[in-house]
């Protein structure tokens, strides 16, 4: 048996739902574009901080009403009156209203054209100039591979937070006007504690600190895997490259959005972004990187603070969407990355900026909220 819900008319729920679902079916289908990985906390912690303040104040209002008109009631009637508890957001709240919070930034800050990519990555070259000075993307590849095997990060301790500190660039859209702001200094903390986790870490920027509440759906907390990347996790992925990106390429979800081969591209981006890489993994996630078709070199690409270094990149040509990652030309440490627009589309114009980012330090440290010493 399959239990309805009544409607203030009196029909069956499930009528409602056919009507919804009629209407549904005239409307044209959504357009836009997911953010790429890793861009959705600070939206939806400030959105939801937003909500907070709005039932703050509204709560306010109410209790000044309340008072005003209590103080000429019997005081038997106040006695009935309790108070009223504040109102708690459940942790899974945050990403739903992530992703919709999402696909109205991409929009709204793709059409307003904010921010542009600095003229094809600030050199002032065209792209055939760029191209004719790329070399092959698996030699540079290598390249950074050998370096990041080198590195002596890590281990990171389970009781332990990756700390990054960067500098981000985006829109944001919490006070329902899209608002295109300079480069914000952004902290955040990962936690390393292994199984489900319902507080991931937690995030600093323009001022206040948000948690990292668990994924979407995950009622008893999130584990670690690609959208928890812990370094216990990173290091038990494969270090063979093609075994590797098998393993990532089943592990990122398609989109109606997005080329799959271009969100693999992204989700490796997000795994370089904000943590700390066992030098094995990744020494074989840039190999991977390499095998992933339409991968080139982007001579001249910048960071979000202008950083100018070796750039990979890959354009999804079905969504004209160009992701970029910038790494030092000296020793071919990771810098940052861009994603903007490659042409005029249905979100936006071309060079119109997605996100920008410049990571400034990367460390570990035993407690969320602290930083690592100088």
């Amino acid at each position: 048996m399959t239990a309805t819900t009544g409607t203030d008319d009196g029909r069956d729920g499930r009528d409602g739902e056919d009507d919804r679902a009629a209407l549904a079916r005239l409307l044209p289908p959504a357009a836009g574009f997911a953010l790429p990985p890793g861009r959705h906390e600070h939206h939806r912690e400030s959105l939801m901080n937003q909500i907070d303040h709005d039932h703050d104040t509204a709560a306010s209002a109410s209790a000044s009403a309340s008072a005003s008109a209590s103080a000429s009631a019997p005081a038997s009637a106040k006695d009935r009156a309790p108070a009223r508890p504040r109102l708690l957001r459940p942790s899974f709240l945050a990403p739903v209203t992530a992703l919709a919070l999402a696909g109205a930034l991409v929009a709204g800050y793709s059409a307003q054209g904010g921010g542009q990519a600095p003229t094809q990555a600030g050199t002032g070259a065209s792209a055939s100039e760029r191209a004719g000075n790329a070399r092959p993307v698996a030699l540079v590849l290598n390249q950074i591979s050998d370096a990041a095997a080198k590195s002596d990060a890590g281990p990171v301790r389970d009781d332990q937070f990756v700390y990054v500190r960067s500098q981000v660039q985006d829109g944001d859209l919490t006070g329902g006007t899209l608002v295109t702001g300079p480069l914000a200094e952004r902290e955040i903390w990962y936690a390393q504690k292994p199984g489900p986790q319902k507080k991931l870490g937690q995030i600093r920027q323009d001022g206040e600190t948000f948690p990292i509440n668990a994924e979407l759906g995950d009622t008893d907390g999130t584990r670690e895997g690609v959208n928890r990347p812990t370094y216990r996790w990173l290091a038990a992925l494969p270090t063979d490259p093609q075994r590797l990106l098998d393993h990532l390429t089943e592990l990122t979800p398609e989109s109606d959005t997005q080329e799959h081969a271009q969100a693999v591209f992204d989700q490796i981006g997000h795994l370089i972004r904000e943590t700390v890489l066992p030098p094995e993994t990744a020494a074989a996630l840039y190999k991977a990187a390499a095998l992933i078709p339409g991968v080139t070199e982007a001579p001249g690409a910048v960071d979000a603070v202008g950083r100018k270094g070796v750039g990979i990149a890959r354009v999804d040509a079905r969504y004209s969407w160009r992701s970029e990652w910038v790494f030092d030309p000296e020793t071919l440490a990771y810098l940052g990355s861009r994603t903007f627009l490659t042409a005029d589309t249905e979100i936006g114009g071309r060079g119109a900026l997605l996100s920008a980012d410049a990571v400034v330090k990367r460390d570990v440290v035993d407690e969320a909220g602290g930083r690592p010493q100088d």
